[in-house]
């Protein structure tokens, strides 16, 4: 952490915008907003609420009174993606296994295994390519809060609609690669702060039919590849640029992350085989109108 007459946190990652300055602050004050951040990473990170929202709006309330940042939001994800390895690493020993085979084994190519390997491949593309060209936009117009509230509230709607009229017939054995396609896609719009990216996973396979338990559970494999990459690359970012990253309570955002992220996973694959979606679409509804209400007050500041 550099020190001198401020302490400077989620600053420290490269954000081009406006980014939370801990001025006047204690150690121990920024050590527990680090841990408070850590906790809303892992609360909202697999929930289809946003939670790259919600660390956009919950951090101007914080006493450093700033975007906590891409960046930030990026790095902590690590924590929560290493959830997702452990709790779901059996399936991904064997998924890695048999699409290792396939490389050089052509009978091994029409292995169910192999082919979600592919396929988990094939819808990382979209949000490699679109966050490379939108890179600039992503870190900081696109973090506008008139736009995150719009987003909370128009895909909160789509969510909703797509839970209630969905077939929900499709597992994930006849996940096609179309629709792997289209799965990417979908992730790819969580570039966009409000969107969510499981938020928008889970609704593209609703609308093509999947079970709430497939779309979930793709959306959870889907995400490794691109959030881990995009954890990693904002890591080696930061150090390129000069600016150390406050290691202290980075790591521990990170953890706090981690273990709550874990303990949402087994929660949330339980919850979904046999509730709807509703409650989340109310929670996104509410959360959009109360951000935009705060915006129109002066209370909250777009940028």
């Amino acid at each position: 952490m550099r020190v001198a007459n401020a302490t400077v946190f989620p600053s420290t990652f490269g954000f081009t915008a406006r980014p939370i300055s801990i001025l006047n602050m204690s150690h121990a004050q920024a050590w527990w907003e680090a841990a408070f951040l850590g906790l809303i990473q892992g609360l909202t990170e697999f929930l289809p609420v946003s939670s790259s929202a919600h660390l956009r709006i919950i951090g101007p309330m914080l006493p450093s009174g700033g975007d906590p940042g891409a960046a930030f939001t990026a790095i902590t994800q690590l924590g929560t993606e290493a959830a997702v390895l452990i709790y779901f690493r059996h399936d991904l020993v064997r998924i890695l296994l048999a699409w290792w085979r396939s490389l050089t084994q052509p009978e091994w190519r029409r292995n169910a295994d192999a082919r979600m390997g592919w396929l988990i491949l094939v819808g990382t593309l979209p949000i490699v390519v679109l966050g490379l060209l939108f890179k600039d936009a992503i870190e900081t117009h696109l973090r506008n809060l008139y736009i995150t509230a719009t987003m909370l509230i128009v895909f909160g709607i789509i969510l909703g609609l797509a839970d209630r009229f969905s077939a929900r017939q499709r597992h994930l054995n006849q996940l096609t690669w179309g629709h792997g396609l289209l799965f990417g896609f979908a992730q790819a719009l969580a570039l966009i702060p409000g969107v969510s990216r499981s938020g928008g996973t889970i609704t593209a396979g609703l609308l093509m039919g999947y079970t709430r338990e497939a779309a979930a559970r793709y959306s959870f494999l889907l995400a490794i590849p691109a959030v881990t990459a995009s954890g990693f690359y904002q890591l080696y970012r930061s150090w390129e640029h000069g600016s150390p990253i406050a290691p202290g309570p980075t790591a521990l955002a990170t953890l706090v992350a981690f273990v709550v992220g874990y303990g949402v996973i087994v929660w949330f694959l339980r919850l979904v085989s046999t509730r709807s979606y509703m409650p989340f679409v109310i929670y996104r509804l509410a959360l959009g109108v109360l951000v935009l209400a705060l915006l129109a007050a002066g209370i909250l500041s777009p940028t």
